[in-house]
């Protein structure tokens, strides 16, 4: 979509495809809009063809009774198992359905025949451009509630990679709310067991195989996080409610993100330096941008838009590229580095990075200057030991990028083309960075062009 605003990605496969309009011919028309726990919202709207989005945002909002803020916080999302996009309150809905065919062949690799039976369906969901600060002060139950069902399903999908003990703790917060305060007994330990799957991510819930792990116990064995989830559920507060998950969500780099798919080149391996190709989610949010592996569900690449430059490129053979330029390192000397990100989508994150750029810019105050403090001066509160810091930043977190995972270009310009493993350059290929606010990524002119090596 236009400007950036629309956050088509890998959509949620598991949904099925379903109408949101279950009629047009007649003046009035009833239209499905789908919450994230698959509550229906059934709307009558006359005049259905031309009805704009920020008017069924409206009627939403009216038929679920949400405070002033809600219109802020949530957006509506057209979403199918091969695209979803956010829509701008000027697009009328019915006409992007009309085009969706057109949107599936210029977006993604589908097949003709995957495109001709697929139909999108109306979703009511977060705004990518709420931010997580307004976020923190919303007091409104109802809408807090919405956001925590968006959380749930986002852990649970794997789409916020999450760390075991975090997936656990998580989950434990949902039995709370599901099955009450836990119960010390085997009916607590069954009820847990029969809805593992509502609590945990899928490869979580998965039992282990094998010969030797059949021989180490005769018993009845609990998946891997089965009995982490339970000794997390007995420690969970009495008090304890959905906004605390949702809080927990916050911690993670790519919360409210909008989500696309693409590939990435592996590095080279074995004795005929065979490398391909692995598939990544890549997401976006006000923040910066993560490239995901989607096989093993970690973070492949994080970056804070401070740290980056970027462009989008399509090739005469049709290969759209979004190039991610950042700073690294090689055998200890500093570099600059190019990571290639192929996708149909790739016009789509570049244009949703310069617009979360841009709101940036617009809307965060500058840093206030530093102010220097007499020696008099009561000294402040002790940095938290190493031991109190959240899980979530552990070393070998699911959060931390692994750059070595990736075919990485280390290069340097001398104007004609592109050199690899040199010191570190003094210009950038792109023009598109951040020149504005405290950047750690140096902010440099850009070179006439951009030559692949």
């Amino acid at each position: 979509m236009e400007g950036g605003e629309g956050g088509p990605g890998s959509g949620p496969a598991e949904r099925s495809q379903r109408s949101s309009v279950s009629s047009v011919g007649t003046r009035v028309a009833d239209i499905l809009v789908y919450l994230m726990d698959d509550t229906v919202v059934p709307l009558a709207v006359e005049n259905v063809a031309s009805i704009t989005a920020q008017d069924l945002h409206r009627s939403i909002r009216e038929a679920l009774q949400l405070p002033d803020v809600a219109m802020e916080a949530f957006a509506l999302w057209l979403i199918s198992p091969l695209l979803e996009v956010q829509l701008k309150p000027k697009h009328q809905p019915y006409k992007v359905c009309r085009q969706w065919s057109d949107l599936l062949f210029r977006f993604t690799d589908a097949p003709e025949d995957d495109i001709a039976v697929d139909e999108p369906s109306l979703q009511f969901r977060r705004n990518v451009f709420f931010p997580k600060r307004r976020e923190l002060q919303v007091s409104s139950e109802d809408v807090l509630r919405l956001l925590y069902e968006e959380a749930k399903f986002n852990v649970l999908e794997v789409r916020y990679p999450c760390d075991a003990e975090d997936c656990e703790k998580l989950g434990a917060l949902v039995c709370r709310l599901k099955l009450g305060p836990y119960r010390q007994g085997q009916q607590t330990a069954c009820a847990v067991k029969e809805k593992l799957d509502s609590f945990l991510p899928a490869h979580l819930c998965k039992r282990p195989h094998g010969l030797f792990t059949a021989f180490r116990s005769r018993g009845p064995r609990l998946v891997p996080g089965e009995q982490g989830l339970l000794s997390a559920y007995q420690e969970v507060k009495e008090e304890a409610s959905g906004p605390e998950a949702e809080l927990l969500c916050h911690e993670l780099p790519y919360y409210g993100c909008a989500f696309f798919c693409g590939e990435v080149d592996k590095p080279a391996q074995g004795f005929l330096h065979r490398g391909g190709r692995k598939t990544v989610t890549v997401a976006i949010n006000l923040e910066g941008v993560h490239v995901i592996d989607t096989k093993e569900k970690h973070v492949l690449l994080g970056l804070r838009f401070q740290e980056l430059s970027w462009d989008y490129t399509c090739s005469g053979e049709d290969e759209h590229v979004l190039w991610l330029e950042f700073d690294g390192e090689s055998e200890g000397t500093p570099v600059n580095k190019l990571l290639k990100v192929y996708s149909k989508q790739a016009e789509l994150m570049s244009g949703l990075i310069e617009y979360c750029i841009e709101l940036g810019l617009a809307k965060e105050p500058p840093p206030p200057p530093e102010t220097k403090v007499s020696p008099s001066a009561a000294p402040g509160p002790p940095p938290p030991a190493a031991s109190q810091r959240h899980k979530l930043r552990r070393q070998s977190s699911v959060v931390c990028s692994r750059i070595q995972h990736l075919a990485t270009i280390d290069y340097v310009d001398d104007g004609k083309e592109i050199k690899r493993v040199k010191p570190k350059r003094t210009t950038s290929f792109f023009s598109r960075q951040l020149s504005l606010g405290p950047a750690t990524y140096t902010a440099v002119q850009p070179a006439d062009g951009l030559e692949q090596s």
